[in-house]
């Protein structure tokens, strides 16, 4: 069931959003070489937690870390550790705070000092593929419009979308129906209706689109080791178009 919310419930949803940008914000800082995904998740749970909020993923599911790290062929959910930062890399951070009872969500890519003109390139698909989408968040259409939009920038720029991971809605739970893919045909699925709340996020590989879950049960990785792209934002529906939650 989508849940629409209330203009209250939007009003906490927006602090909940800010609070997951500042944290991006502070974090930026802090990406460079020789920093280890630990100290940019620690530096993150404090941040959540000045501003009244605590890390959505710490515990979720049994996620060790406050936020997830993933470097390089890394995709999603990679747990902060002892890994330092390396020139050349590129690192996923995906933050998520709970405010007053609602969950803010958004995930970015960083590089880490100077990277190579490839991967720039696929940090710039990925991240104009996710406004791409955006652009069909409208209400009265159909949510797949959203998926389709993604896909038809992402392939002919030569890249592939992940399809094991999806979009989601968001609200009092992390992840709340609908989910929402980043590929497929447009005129499908629900209207979209002033109130919903929804993390669209494109996760992009640079080869081929398969990955697959490491032993430690969490890291999603790329099957062929090339780097992947990830860029998340938290939007409600308005009346007109949407709005983005997740800024500051």
């Amino acid at each position: 069931m989508i849940i629409c919310k209330t203009d209250r419930e939007l009003d906490i949803m927006r602090e909940a959003g800010k609070i997951v940008a500042l944290t991006h914000q502070e974090l930026k800082k802090h990406i460079q070489p020789g920093v280890t995904t630990q100290q940019l998740n620690d530096i993150a749970d404090k941040k959540i937690r000045e501003h009244g909020a605590v890390p959505s993923f710490k515990g979720y599911g049994g996620f060790s870390g406050s936020i997830c790290a993933s470097v390089n062929e890394e995709l999603v959910h990679g747990i902060p550790g002892d890994r330092k930062l390396h020139d050349g890399d590129i690192i996923s951070i995906d933050i998520g705070a709970y405010y007053n009872g609602y969950h803010g969500d958004s995930a970015w890519t960083y590089p880490v000092g100077t990277i190579s003109a490839e991967d720039q390139r696929l940090l710039d698909v990925t991240e104009a593929s996710l406004f791409k989408g955006l652009k069909e968040a409208v209400p009265k259409e159909r949510l797949s419009n959203i998926s389709h939009a993604v896909q038809t920038y992402v392939e002919p720029n030569g890249f592939s979308i992940v399809r094991e991971y999806v979009g989601h809605g968001v609200g009092q739970d992390l992840h709340e129906d609908p989910q929402i893919p980043h590929f497929g045909p447009p005129g499908k699925g629900p209207r979209l209706k002033p109130g919903m709340v929804l993390a669209v996020e494109p996760m992009v590989n640079a080869g081929e689109r398969y990955v697959h879950t490491l032993s430690d049960n969490w890291t999603v990785v790329t099957t062929d080791g090339k780097n992947c792209a990830h860029f998340e934002h938290t939007i409600a529906i308005t009346n007109t178009g949407y709005e983005i939650l997740t800024k500051a």
